[in-house]
């Protein structure tokens, strides 16, 4: 049986778990991506705190040591997380890591993040793997918005562009949160925020996604970076309207640490992920899209 709403708001950083010191793992095995978000830098690299970021992308099979090394170091880890740095669903490594924590580590809350683009198809695969709690990051359920976020989608081995990309990415993505919720999983949705091309359209999404199952909404402020580098960012004043508007619809969570990809420990309180991954101490001052 997979963790309820109420128990994750409890135990997962994500849910408001970050106030009982609840800790996270992100295992960063998932390498490629199947969508081409206009603002999304993909990167492996020592010091950028931000997601889509990672030192290193892990196989499978390395997790089992990796995740009984922070657990000595930081018992507080109660989920072990996949978040990137690619798709989890466009490869079979991260269902194939889930396996062996389902297996070995039974107690850890399992979290996955997706863009939805395979989340359909491949629904039953996250419902058997035993995922708690799945985070889909759905930036618009308009095509046209869609496609000033999205450059194009890789599906079954074709690249589409535009409108049409669009649309298939938001039906799957709708269809997917609708089946893994129907299933008894907690859905999260994220939205990244960027006023002059979705900044109108926070309702929408919120109330469509909340139709479809979600039961909390993160509004996370853009990065201006890649494409969208020369986008302004939203301002405090900008966020916070966005989250009341969604919250007229959804639970909003407002407490996003913009996790890297191999983050460890409690957010905001402790960091492991140096000594887990032997990162290199280098910081760099970053925020991120999430």
């Amino acid at each position: 049986m997979s963790n309820t709403y109420k128990d994750l708001q409890n135990s997962h950083p994500c849910f408001g778990g970050h106030k009982n010191n609840a800790g996270r793992i992100h295992l960063p095995v998932s390498p490629g991506c199947n969508i081409a978000c206009r603002f999304c830098d993909r990167t492996i690299n020592d010091v950028e705190e931000r997601p889509g970021v990672t030192s290193k992308v892990l196989k499978p099979e390395e997790c089992e040591d990796i995740l009984k090394k922070a657990l000595d170091i930081c018992p507080d880890i109660k989920v072990a997380g996949i978040a990137g740095p690619g798709d989890t669903l466009a490869s079979n490594y991260a269902l194939d890591t889930f396996k062996i924590i389902k297996e070995k580590f039974p107690n850890l809350i399992k979290c996955m993040s997706t863009n939805g683009l395979l989340l359909s198809e491949r629904a039953q695969d996250v419902i058997d793997v035993g995922i708690d709690s799945l985070t889909v990051t759905v930036n618009a359920v308009d095509p046209e918005i869609e496609s000033k976020l999205n450059a194009y989608i890789i599906y079954h081995g074709e690249k589409i562009e535009g409108v049409k990309a669009a649309e298939i990415l938001i039906k799957n993505q709708l269809e997917g949160i609708k089946k893994v919720a129907d299933a008894g999983i907690t859905v999260k949705v994220n939205t990244v925020l960027v006023p002059e091309i979705n900044g109108d359209h926070i309702e929408t999404i919120a109330k469509t996604v909340k139709e479809a199952g979600a039961k909390i909404y993160n509004i996370i402020p853009l990065i201006p970076q890649h494409e969208l580098k020369n986008v302004k960012a939203p301002v405090c004043a900008e966020i916070d309207e966005a989250r009341t508007k969604a919250s007229k619809y959804i639970d909003v969570f407002r407490h996003c640490q913009h996790c890297r990809a191999d983050a460890v420990g409690v957010p905001g309180k402790s960091e492991y992920g140096d000594q887990i991954y032997q990162r290199r101490l280098n910081v760099k001052e970053t925020f991120s899209h999430g």
